[in-house]
C-alpha cells in the first residue's frame, strides 16, 4: 500500500509534507507508511484515497500491482506486466478521458437511450449493451463509454433499417382486471399483490405456452405480443379459463381482453404506435369476461377457430370504418355479462 500510496503522491505532484498536512499526519507518520513500516486504518486510507483525487478502489488496486510477488522480494520492484496493468487501469479511470467519451457519444447519439430499450428481445447487441451496462455499474470507465457507443450506435443501424419492428403482423394482446382498483381500497395492500401474484401465474403461462412474448406489465393487466393472431386468440382463451380458478378475500377477477393485428413501431424492447393504442381501446371496450378483437384480427383466424359476433366499435385515433367482433371458443357455450 506503501508504494502506492507514493506513486500516486508523486503522479500528483505533491511532496511528502503537502500530503501529511492534507491528511492531518505527521511527516515521519506518512513516510512510515510509505515506507511500509505502518499500516493506515481504513479512515487514514479513505483521507488519502481523497487527497490523492483517486477512489478508494483504485488505490487498493494500485497497491495490489505494485506489490511483489515472493520471487521478487529480493528486487524490491513490480514486473513490467504489472506496472503496464496499472498504468491501464489508471487511464481507463482518468476522469478527464471518461468524461471526453461520455460527452462526444451523447452528442453524437443522443445520450443513454439504450440503459432502458435494450431489454427483452435477446439480440446479440441488445445482450451485449445489457451485460456492459451492468459491468459498468456506477463506475464509468473510459474502455467502457468506447464499447457502449460502439454498441450503441450497432442498435441506432439496426432500428434505421427496421430491424424487428413496422415491417411484419404482430398481434397485440391488452388485459385488465375488472374493479380491482375499487377492490383493492377494500382489501388492502397484502390481498390486492396476492391477487396480483395469482393472477401472473395464471395468464402469463398461456402467452409464452403460445409463442408470445410479455412486453411490460400495467398494475392490473399486461401488453403481450405474438407473431399470428390466432396464437394471441388461444392463449387469451387459457388466460380466461385459468384466471376462473382464482378467488382472494371473496374476489373473483374477471378479465377484459383486447387484440389488434398491425405493424407497430418497436423501439428496443416496447411497442409504440397507433395499432398499440387500438389493442388498447379494445380492451377498455371489452365487457367483464369478454374478448374483444379487431377485424383484421378476425380475419386471420382459421375456419371454426372461435365463435365471432360483430361489436360496434369506435376509438379516437383507430381508422374509420374498423370493426370489432366479441370471440368465444368453439364447441362451447360461454356465458357472459351484458
Amino acid at each position: 500500500m506503501g508504494r502506492a500510496i507514493a506513486a500516486l503522491r508523486a503522479r500528483r505532484g505533491l511532496s511528502p509534507d503537502q500530503l501529511a498536512t492534507a491528511v492531518e499526519l505527521e511527516r515521519p507518520e506518512l513516510e512510515a507508511i510509505e515506507a511500509g513500516e505502518l499500516d493506515a486504518d481504513w479512515g487514514t486510507l479513505r483521507a488519502l484515497a481523497y487527497a490523492l483525487e483517486v477512489p478508494l478502489r483504485d488505490l487498493i488496486e494500485e497497491a495490489e500491482a505494485l506489490a511483489p510477488r515472493p520471487d521478487e522480494e529480493e528486487r524490491g520492484e513490480p514486473t513490467r506486466g504489472r506496472r503496464l496493468a496499472a498504468a491501464a487501469r489508471r487511464l481507463n479511470s482518468n476522469p478527464k478521458l471518461v468524461e471526453l467519451a461520455r460527452r462526444m457519444r451523447r452528442q453524437t447519439l443522443g445520450g443513454d437511450r439504450f440503459d432502458r430499450l435494450a431489454t427483452a428481445r435477446g439480440r446479440p447487441s441488445d445482450l451485449a449493451v445489457q451485460r456492459l451496462v451492468g459491468l459498468r455499474g456506477e463506475e464509468h470507465g473510459f474502455v467502457g463509454e468506447l464499447g457502449l457507443s460502439a454498441l450503441q450506435a450497432w442498435q441506432r443501424l439496426a432500428e434505421s433499417q427496421d430491424r424487428g419492428r413496422g415491417t411484419v403482423d404482430v398481434a397485440i394482446l391488452f388485459t385488465d382486471l375488472v374493479g380491482f382498483s375499487s377492490w383493492s381500497l377494500g382489501a388492502g395492500d397484502r390481498a390486492a399483490l396476492d391477487l396480483l401474484r395469482q393472477v401472473s401465474e395464471a395468464i402469463e403461462p398461456p402467452v409464452v405456452e403460445h409463442h408470445g412474448e410479455v412486453v411490460k406489465r400495467l398494475g392490473d393487466g399486461l401488453m403481450a405480443v405474438f407473431w399470428d393472431a390466432a396464437s394471441a386468440v388461444e392463449a387469451a382463451f387459457d388466460a380466461e379459463a385459468r384466471i376462473a380458478a382464482v378467488e382472494v378475500a371473496g374476489y373473483r377477477p374477471r378479465l377484459r381482453t383486447g387484440i389488434h393485428l398491425g405493424r407497430p413501431r418497436k423501439l428496443g424492447g416496447d411497442y409504440f404506435g397507433v395499432d398499440v393504442n387500438i389493442a388498447a381501446r379494445l380492451s377498455e371496450a371489452a365487457k367483464p369476461g369478454e374478448l374483444l378483437v379487431s377485424d383484421r384480427v378476425a380475419e386471420k383466424l382459421p375456419p371454426g377457430a372461435a365463435l365471432a359476433k360483430k361489436r360496434r366499435f369506435s376509438a379516437k385515433g383507430a381508422p374509420k370504418g374498423l370493426a370489432a367482433y366479441v370471440l368465444a371458443p368453439s364447441g362451447r357455450d360461454r356465458s357472459r355479462e351484458t
